[in-house]
């Protein structure tokens, strides 16, 4: 059996399948493409869901990948494990060949044995199979065929060895290979009762995709059975390498090292080395591919990961912001294969050490309440309350308590968390005034062919209508529904550019479309029938509205050479995050890690009109994805590109893969006006602008406000800047003027105030209101009070409208007993207000003046309750 590197690994198993007719794919991004049903790839056969399903089809019927992928959220999370055993990981490699209906079961089990057997030079005594107790094809396929042993073949349920898609769909078999470690482990082989012990590893599971499963679940055999098989680099590294726990290879060895050495130490063996270790690939690769730390989604188990890892690092005494310092050997290790790594190095080190840095604070504040929680403690669980308190006040993640409490053989109450959580749901949809409607799921069957890049109106027919979630054979006069097509110039929404609008007209018929959505390889128009009546197969006109799709490829294209611009002013790190296009405005989302300056935008603008006046032609290719990227040009965030792809080129200014439709010349957008720029997470920034007649209308605005407000100011519109600002300087000097003023009044009211205090058990006590005062000079009238009054308490305030404020103050030989938080509250609750502040400081607020002089009234007699105590 050779010893083989994980590099040599990947490499020998693609060009095996690459010598046995397999198109060698790229692996696709952690983001999956288009699909909203996956959180990340989680598997190899994400980036062909559409080819199993039938909705697409590429040059070629079978494949072998290297796919990245992460387990780290939803259904598929082995977070919790990670570092504490020898094989769950946030981040793997699945290695995997495909048939999309070319060969199956015997084809596929002959692959994997000869590259495992003859490739690799395993023993065929080491290795062991199972099938579905069902398949009895594949049965005989590895015992006549194969010439297993029976000994070493397992008959296993529908539990582990059979795989569906979904409750609906494709779905079929399954045969798994497992690898023998050996008598010194224990464990037994698949199938027995002492199967979870650790000797017999799965290696590689083939799926036999022959069914289609209907919603009463009947299995209709697939016209094209295909094929979909996994096996775990790290998993067969292991193998080849001799080794048993997956960290022991040399992909994690050079990691674990690095790690060790910020953490000055030299044992490799520590669950929070191997967190960290593993965590730095699935945070890495994940921010290459365009996610970023937020409170969301994808962007939220990103956070989670790094804070993890943060988490462990702390645990090992690291002290120093530290995680990001990884991302340079795990390029080293795995840019080679994975050269998008490299190119985002940079910004991924950026990201990271951003988020450690804000975490920092959360970190050190978290664990301290939960180690004086567990000091205080009775018993061996976290109290639910605690755990969802350092959730919820303090950001700290729920699964780093648990750590916490594994590493202190503690337990966390997750029932307590868990309604703790809920009655904070219920609070949420309380205070929601919003709701959502969801429709109900339609399933499109067949193609509709796009002829929108040419023509604004075209011919077609009916191929299928829908109301209510329904099919239908006929639409009415008022009914709202979903027409399909066989061809149609309607672009459906995707790339950011929103769906078209206009009408589809039969005879007599008039359907408005006020939306265009894509749904497998068919168009959706949605809409309105306002006349006539509409039926399956009729003939049809398609007539998209001109000026609103003529508005949109300004805002399109003017994207494009927005995304150029930022590239040249602020670096290559900008990425696309979004975008967002129609007929009024466009959105651009970008990866930035600060507002860019109001010169940075004067210069975009001044480099996009530039493009704009220049006048070049914009063009549009459609060539192989592979000599697409060879010519520089950029894909966009959230897309999925089959191997033909659509490069987008103005001049030689920008060259982007792009479905979308656009304008024939860049002077055709007219004008470009960025009008807003804000920050929407963290590492990530939008712009929002303007083209053609919308620029021209916004300016106009901009000018009609701009010349009103010269006339305010009685000056020529060129000197209105200077002018106000002689205003505003003017302005600030009354102000100073009148607060210096008011603070006279106030020390001045200050000596006959302290003639209206009265004396309650020693101490003077003074509760009143005060007309004309700002709060501010309400504070310092109550430090000069305390001097002049001494053993002192006292409460003032000041109404303005409806708005009550009050300051209270107690000295501080009386802190021990009246807390000026607790005397300022005594009057706020009877004027609808609550505040709080220093034990001899505090502040209020309130709305309802009307019980203002009854609680002035009643602050002696609480003082002297209090004293009383």
């Amino acid at each position: 059996m050779k010893n083989m590197t994980s590099a040599a690994l990947r490499s020998a198993f693609l060009e095996f399948f690459r010598q046995h007719g397999h198109s060698v794919q790229p692996s696709s991004s952690l983001v999956p493409g288009n699909d909203p049903t996956l959180l990340f790839t989680n598997a190899g056969m994400v980036q062909f869901k559409e080819l199993f399903l039938g909705r697409e089809q590429r040059d070629y019927v079978r494949a072998a990948t290297s796919q990245r992928c992460v387990r780290a959220g939803g259904k598929h999370n082995d977070l919790e494990n990670v570092g504490y055993t020898a094989r769950h990981h946030t981040f793997f490699e699945m290695l995997g060949n495909f048939s999309f209906g070319d060969y199956f079961k015997k084809e596929a089990i002959h692959f994997a044995w000869d590259f495992l057997t003859k490739e690799l030079g395993i023993p065929v005594e080491k290795l062991w199979v199972t099938v579905f107790e069902e398949d009895a094809e594949a049965e005989l396929i590895w015992l006549d065929d194969m010439g297993v042993d029976p000994a070493r073949l397992s008959k296993i349920g529908a539990k582990d060895n059979f795989w569906a898609m979904g409750d609906t769909g494709p779905c079929g078999p399954c045969s798994e290979i497992f690898y023998d470690h050996g008598e010194n482990i224990p464990g037994g082989p698949p199938g027995t009762p002492n199967e979870d012990g650790d000797r017999y590893i799965e290696i590689w599971n083939l799926v036999f995709m022959q069914y289609d499963r209907s919603v009463d679940g009947t299995l209709t055999p697939l016209p094209k059975p295909s094929v979909d098989t996994g096996m775990g680099l790290e998993r067969i590294a292991a193998v080849m390498q001799g080794v048993h726990s997956n960290y022991e290879i040399d992909l994690f060895q050079a990691l674990l090292k690095a790690a060790a050495k910020l953490a000055h130490t030299d044992n490799l063996d520590q669950s929070s080395l191997r967190v960290i270790a593993d965590h730095i690939r699935s945070c890495a690769f994940l921010v290459a591919d365009g996610v970023m730390p937020s409170n969301e989604g994808r962007g939220y188990v990103l956070r989670r990961i790094i804070r993890r890892a943060i988490r462990h690092g702390y645990r090992l005494g690291i002290q120093d912001v530290f995680f990001y310092k990884l991302v340079a050997p795990l390029a080293e290790e795995m840019g080679s294969a994975y050269p998008e790594l490299k190119s985002a190095q940079a910004q991924v080190e950026r990201v990271l050490k951003k988020e450690e840095e804000r975490f920092a604070e959360t970190l050190g504040q978290g664990m301290k309440i939960l180690e004086a929680c567990v000091a205080k403690m009775e018993g061996t669980v976290i109290p639910g309350d605690t755990v969802f308190q350092l959730y919820d006040t303090y950001g700290f993640p729920v699964d780093l308590t648990a750590d916490f409490a594994r590493e202190n053989n503690l337990a966390v109450d997750h029932a307590g968390f868990e309604i703790a959580m809920s009655a904070q749901r219920e609070r949420a949809r309380s205070a929601s005034s919003f709701g959502v409607d969801y429709s109900k799921g339609i399933i499109l069957e067949g193609l509709t062919e796009f002829t929108g890049y040419e023509h604004l109106d075209d011919h077609a027919n009916i191929v299928a209508l829908y109301h209510e979630g329904q099919e239908v054979d006929k639409l009415v006069n008022g009914q709202e529904g979903l027409l399909v097509l066989d061809k149609t110039p309607f672009y459906a929404e995707s790339g950011g550019q929103v769906g078209d609008t206009g009408q589809i007209l039969a005879s007599n018929a008039i359907f408005e479309v006020t939306d265009t959505q894509k749904q497998g390889g068919s168009f959706v128009h949605k809409g309105k029938l306002v006349s006539g009546s509409l039926s399956k197969d009729q003939a049809c006109a398609a007539k998209v509205d001109q000026a609103n799709r003529k508005a949109t490829e300004l805002n399109h294209s003017a994207t494009h050479l927005l995304h150029a611009a930022l590239r040249h002013t602020l670096g290559d790190h900008v990425a696309q995050k979004g975008s967002l296009v129609n007929a009024e405005r466009l959105r651009f989302d970008f990866s930035h890690f600060e507002p860019v300056t109001p010169e940075q935008i004067a210069h975009i603008e001044t480099l996009v009109n530039e493009q704009i006046r220049l006048n070049n032609p914009v063009s549009a290719t459609v060539m192989p994805k592979e000599d697409a990227v060879k010519t520089g040009a950029m894909a966009l965030f959230g897309e999925k590109y089959g191997d033909e792809v659509r490069v987008l080129k103005i001049g030689a200014f920008s060259t982007e893969l792009c479905g979308g439709t656009h304008v024939e010349r860049a002077g055709d957008i007219g004008c470009f006006k960025i009008i807003s720029e804000t920050g929407i997470a963290a590492g990530v920034r939008r712009i929002e602008a303007v083209t053609g007649e919308g620029a021209l209308e916004w300016l106009a605005s901009r000018e009609k406000a701009f010349a009103i407000i010269a006339g305010l100011l009685k000056s020529a519109p060129e000197k209105a800047p200077e002018k106000l600002e002689q205003l505003l300087d003017k302005t600030r000097n009354l102000e100073k003027q009148l607060e210096k003023l008011q603070a006279q009044l106030a020390s001045s009211a200050g000596d006959e105030l302290s003639g209206k205090a009265v004396d309650v058990a020693g101490i003077k006590v003074l509760a009143v209101k005060l007309d004309q005062v700002d709060p501010k000079s309400l504070r310092d009238l109550v430090d000069q009070l305390k001097n002049k009054l001494g053993s002192s308490a006292i409460v003032l305030a000041t109404v303005e409208g409806d708005k009550v404020s009050l300051v209270a103050g107690v000295s501080k030989d009386q802190i021990a007993k009246i807390k000026a938080g607790d005397l300022v509250n005594v009057v706020a609750t009877k004027v609808g207000g609550k505040g709080g502040g220093r034990p001899d400081m505090a502040m209020a607020g309130g709305n309802d003046p009307s019980g203002l002089a009854e609680a002035l009234a009643q602050v002696p007699a609480w003082i002297q309750a209090q004293l009383a105590q």
